[in-house]
């Protein structure tokens, strides 16, 4: 009874090991050589590099305070040398005065040479005002000075925009995957874990890597008009294989939630979870597409920088470098962003429609356009009545709302409050199934 058999043990408590057979041996080797290659040891091992390298980049930020705290105590040293100096300059200047020979007395010097002196005096300050004054307009005015006000520009613009993708990273966590995976913990879940990891894989990994160049980038800003932000993009560099598993995965994980959003108790608790203020009107799918765009975003901030930074910049190499790495990651992507933005617009158009569209969650369907059409009354020509679209009279024409896809046609109708339905009959015209007549007569 015992033979071709094997027992799966679990890591955690409470779970009784599972005692599986097979027909043969054959089978049971496979199958225990196909649970060796599940991925899930894998994303361990990875979780396990990336807190290591988390570590590590705490570490060189300690190293770092303490480091500026040794700088700290050394400029404060050199503060109260260079005091007890001037103390013994003004010592040694009292007791050079106190050696000099007696000058005679200075009131007794003629008025006049008082008012000569004085306008000397005032004619020095005055000229070298007037030539730091020249020299400051010069470069103000100068084509460097406007480079750098400009790359000042970019880089606090760059601060800005990363502040507002940290902002949007964390409602996506906060306001949609945890309280999911809470939801998938209960008595009745309406989703299960693993639909919960495929919608939103490496999205809390990424929002904590942002995070942390986020801090980096203020640390930076801190110490303006000091801008060095090349090593900041080192630390960011090896991580960017996490976007590409994103950018791979992310079809899939909208072809997960669509399929998620058939089921009525998830579809009800997702729009509850939509309608939290902190979401600002936006959908899931909008949230899962903000990652997608945030490498050609980077993109382009280091190209407008290296446009301002002089050939001769101490950080200029390390940015086309940069730039080189994340423009390689975006030609892998390019192709997977275009079928993802194609989803999320067949997606968005489902939404729209009251009683919703199966045929939408196709993901081989393609849209093409939309648009509104004017439905003419049938004219009774042979077998022409008959193609009739939906229950529409004869007397009057009518308004339609029409979707072009590659493989389907929809016809909508609008309500007084705006919502579009379909035709109850002929409302998804299925183009495989459809001849399209020109008629070359005049009439």
């Amino acid at each position: 009874d015992l033979q071709h058999y094997f027992t799966v043990l679990f890591g955690h408590e409470g779970q009784k090991p599972l005692e599986l057979r097979c027909e043969d041996e054959v089978d049971g080797d496979e199958w225990v050589e196909a649970i060796h290659q599940a991925s899930y040891s894998d994303i361990l091992i990875e979780r396990e590099v990336l807190m290591q390298k988390y570590i590590h980049l705490v570490q060189i930020v300690e190293t770092e305070k303490v480091a500026a705290n040794q700088l700290r105590h050394q400029l404060e040293d050199q503060d109260t040398e260079i005091e007890r100096l001037k103390s013994e300059i003004v010592a040694l200047n009292k007791t050079k005065e106190k050696m000099r020979p007696y000058q005679g007395n200075q009131e007794d010097e003629d008025p006049d040479i008082k008012k000569i002196k004085k306008v000397q005096s005032f004619m020095r300050g005055w000229l070298c005002r007037r030539k730091w004054k020249t020299i400051v307009q010069d470069y103000i005015c100068s084509p460097h000075a406007e480079s750098m006000r400009k790359r000042n520009q970019i880089v606090f613009n760059m601060v800005e925009a990363e502040s507002e993708y940290v902002h949007q990273l964390y409602v996506l966590v906060n306001c949609f995957l945890r309280p999911l995976r809470m939801a998938a913990s209960s008595k009745k879940p309406p989703i299960s874990h693993d639909d919960v990891s495929s919608i939103f894989l490496n999205s809390e990994t990424i929002m904590f890597l942002h995070e942390i160049f986020h801090q980096g980038l203020k640390a930076r800003i801190a110490n303006w008009p000091t801008l060095i932000l090349a090593d900041l993009f080192d630390i960011l560099l090896p991580m960017l294989n996490i976007y590409q598993e994103f950018v791979r995965n992310h079809q899939y994980s909208l072809q997960v939630l669509a399929n998620c959003k058939q089921n009525r108790d998830f579809d009800k608790l997702l729009k509850q979870y939509e309608a939290n203020p902190a979401c600002e009107g936006r959908m899931l799918e909008t949230f899962l597409t903000y990652p997608m765009f945030q490498i050609p975003r980077y993109i382009i901030t280091l190209h407008e920088l290296l446009a301002h930074t002089p050939h001769e910049h101490v950080e200029r190499k390390s940015l086309e470098f940069a730039k080189s790495k994340l423009e390689e990651l975006s030609r892998v992507m390019h192709d997977e962003v275009s079928d993802t933005e194609n989803i999320r617009k067949n997606l968005a158009i489902e939404r729209t429609i009251v009683e919703g569209c199966d045929i939408l969650l196709d993901t081989s369907q393609t849209f093409i356009r939309q648009g509104s059409l004017i439905q003419v009354p049938s004219v009774e020509r042979g077998k022409l009545s008959k193609v009739r679209l939906g229950s529409l009279s004869l007397k009057k024409e009518g308004e339609r709302q029409c979707f072009l896809f590659t493989k389907h046609f929809l016809i909508c109708t609008r309500s007084s409050g705006g919502k579009l339905h379909l035709l109850k009959t002929g409302g998804v015209l299925s183009l495989i199934e459809c001849t399209l007549v020109e008629e070359t007569e005049a009439s």
